[in-house]
């Protein structure tokens, strides 16, 4: 349907801070873009600041978030959505 998703974008700790993040999101969405896609999503948890702050910079909106039990906690899972026509 035109939907790209991107389903795991992990920086290891001892990269992270050097900008890899904001690359490998710019990345796949050039890849999307270049293949025809509509749009991509990507679902995240509400606790991965620095992974929201890098989709809401690229562009990306939150459209949903439901309370889930993984990893052992309690969490909010959310759905992200960018448009890209």
């Amino acid at each position: 349907d035109g939907t790209a998703q991107l389903r795991l974008l992990l920086v290891e700790p001892s990269a992270r801070g050097l900008g890899l993040g904001r690359r490998l999101a710019a990345q796949c969405e050039q890849f999307a873009r270049q293949r025809g896609y509509r749009r991509i999503v990507l679902w995240t948890n509400a606790n991965l600041a620095a992974a929201r702050a890098i989709y809401r910079q690229a562009g990306y909106r939150l459209t949903g978030s439901e309370a889930h039990h993984s990893f052992g906690q309690d969490l909010v899972g959310e759905t992200w959505e960018l448009l890209l026509t």
